[in-house]
């Protein structure tokens, strides 16, 4: 087991930091994600450091975004720590340690509005 720079024990073997997000945002690209957005959450939470936010244009594709990136992260050598709203598929949290991803329905997403949740005081990463 390793210890991060917030003192969290982690047991991945796989990716982490910038190689992790990589790989998130090419499982997203693959099955063309929407406005896609990255928040460098780093010094307001020791629970995550990236968090990426990301549409789908129905509910399937919500499933097929989330089920991409954890297939890619399980492949990686990083299984999802947890995965959560798989039924209902309008919001999908994907935890992945150094990265959490949210697919979440346009409609979902505006209603929550995390960007300026956790915006506030963080950096917003380009995502190409």
């Amino acid at each position: 087991m390793k210890t991060d720079k917030h003192n969290r024990i982690s047991n991945q073997p796989g990716l982490q930091g910038d190689a992790l997000l990589a790989l998130v945002m090419d499982a997203l690209e693959d099955i063309k994600g929407v406005d896609i957005k990255v928040i460098d959450v780093s010094e307001l939470t020791a629970i995550t450091d990236r968090m990426v936010i990301v549409s789908g244009t129905s509910t399937r594709h919500v499933k097929a975004l989330a089920d991409n990136v954890a297939l890619k992260a399980k492949q990686a050598g990083n299984p999802a720590l947890g995965v959560e709203g798989e039924q209902a598929a309008e919001w999908i949290l994907i935890d992945l340690g150094d990265v959490v991803v949210h697919v979440m329905m346009p409609a979902v997403r505006e209603f929550y509005a995390l960007e300026k949740l956790w915006s506030v005081g963080s950096r917003f990463e380009e995502a190409t």
